[in-house]
C-alpha cells in the first residue's frame, strides 16, 4: 500500500471509517478481545473500489491485525452497497500495459493474508471486485438484501483478481 506506515491507525482516512470496539463487561482493556470495524465509505460511488479506498482498507486492516487488543476484523459497507466493484472511472484512465506492469491487484493478497479472522458483513450490492473482496474474507455474514455477483462475465471478462 504505497509506503504508508503501518504502526498505528491514521487520525482519519479518506475512504474508510475505522473503529476499535470493545464490550462493556467491566473487564480491563487488556483483558478484552475487541473487534476492529472497517466501514467502506464512498457512498456516492456505492463504495466502488478505487486505489485510495484500497490503500486505506489495507492500512487500517494491517494495523488492526497487529493490535493485540483486537481479536477479529469486520469489513462492511452501507445498507445499499458493500462494494459495487471496481472504480471504472479510475480504471478507464489506464492503458492495459500500465495496469499489467503495475500488478494493480497485488495488494489485494494482503487482505487474504491477515492473521486474524476477517468477517465481511454484507448488505446490499457486492459486485465484481466487491464480491471478490467479500470472498477474500474468512467468513461472510450476509443480510437479507445482500446481492452477490460478477457482472463482468457478461462482457466476456474474467474477474479482476482471478
Amino acid at each position: 500500500h504505497r509506503g504508508l506506515s503501518t504502526t498505528s491507525l491514521k487520525d482519519s482516512y479518506d475512504h474508510v471509517l475505522v473503529e476499535r470496539r470493545f464490550s462493556d463487561d467491566g473487564h480491563s482493556q487488556e483483558e478484552k478481545c475487541g473487534v476492529g470495524l472497517i466501514t467502506l465509505n464512498r457512498p456516492k460511488a456505492l463504495n466502488a473500489l478505487c486505489d485510495g479506498l484500497f490503500d486505506d482498507l489495507i492500512h487500517a486492516a494491517t494495523v488492526l491485525d497487529e493490535d493485540d487488543a483486537i481479536g477479529c476484523l469486520v469489513v462492511t459497507g452501507s445498507q445499499k452497497a458493500f462494494a459495487a466493484g471496481a472504480d471504472i472511472a479510475e480504471m478507464s484512465k489506464r492503458e492495459f500495459s500500465m495496469a499489467y506492469k503495475s500488478n494493480m491487484f497485488a495488494d489485494w493478497a494482503k487482505m487474504a493474508n491477515l492473521k486474524k479472522p476477517v468477517i465481511a458483513a454484507v448488505n446490499g450490492f457486492a459486485l465484481g471486485g466487491g464480491c471478490e473482496l467479500a470472498m477474500q474474507c474468512d467468513m461472510i455474514v450476509a443480510g437479507d438484501k445482500a446481492k452477490f455477483g460478477q457482472p463482468e462475465i457478461n462482457l466476456g471478462v474474467i474477474p479482476g483478481a482471478g
